[in-house]
């Protein structure tokens, strides 16, 4: 299994990457929202970061941008939000990532009353850019959403999504798959489901009543099943660990409890 973490988009890349580095990751997961990871600042620092990696023995996956509306009602912020997501797809092709994680679109505003509107609009978003990464020659892999974004949230939502794009593989966000979920039974199934198309884990723990980010064994999220989930299917390809703290201490923590529990 690698293990990697997530860069704050408020800290430049180099300075997380080095942070990283010396915390023993695998990768880094890059996530290119702005302002300091936005696909032109990345642009300009390509090479220097492509340094970075192979000078620290390290991989790449890159996120791209969250805070978009890819789905919106008014088509002038729908097409820049996408062409937002292709130009940053573009310029993480450049970095030779191992592979893209992708967030759906969200049901948001009045998009909430008209939501077979909304979702055509999703899905043309989600068609334009998996063309481009199949052109590209990158791996796509979609990730599952919280229940107020409205979309790709259970997996019966996915069924039809694999349907439609057969090259898309999956992102399972444990936080997500949580939320408004009795038990795990949200998150087992995922992995009993679509063990085919699992390409990414994103681990963090949370209390079920938000996508809080904590470091693995101090909410309520219930690993050692979700371990044992995985090994019956045999994962084991890359698993970040999103856990938002300022002491990155957790960090190291969190992965070395997921590891034991792997082992």
């Amino acid at each position: 299994m690698l293990y990697g973490a997530m860069n704050f988009p408020v800290v430049p890349v180099l300075q997380e990457l080095k942070v990283f580095s010396e915390m023993g990751f695998d990768y880094l997961e890059l996530a290119m929202d702005p302002p300091r990871a936005h696909h032109s600042a990345i642009e300009k620092q390509a090479e220097r970061i492509l340094e970075a990696l192979d000078t620290a023995d390290m991989g790449l996956v890159c996120h791209l941008p969250t805070f978009v509306s890819t789905a919106d009602l008014t088509e002038s912020l729908r097409q820049a939000s996408l062409q937002e997501m292709l130009d940053s797809l573009e310029t993480a092709a450049r970095l030779r990532p191992m592979k893209i994680v992708v967030h759906p679109s969200y049901f948001s505003g009045l998009g909430v009353h008209v939501p077979d509107e909304v979702k055509a609009y999703a899905l043309e978003s989600l068609r334009a850019l998996v063309e481009k990464g199949e052109a590209l020659g990158t791996t796509l892999c979609l990730e599952n959403m919280f229940p107020r974004s409205r979309f790709l949230v259970e997996p019966d939502d996915f069924e039809d999504i694999f349907r439609r794009f057969p090259s898309l593989k999956l992102t399972l966000d444990t936080g997500h798959a949580k939320l408004e979920a009795p038990g795990s039974r949200r998150i087992l199934e995922f992995v009993e489901r679509f063990p085919d198309r699992l390409e990414h884990v994103h681990a963090s723990d949370n209390l079920g009543t938000g996508d809080h980010h904590l470091p693995i064994g101090t909410g309520v999220i219930d690993f050692p099943a979700i371990v044992r989930a995985l090994k019956s299917v045999g994962y084991e390809k890359t698993v970040t660990l999103e856990i938002f703290s300022k002491d990155r201490d957790y960090l190291r923590i969190s992965r070395d409890k997921l590891a034991a529990m792997l082992a």
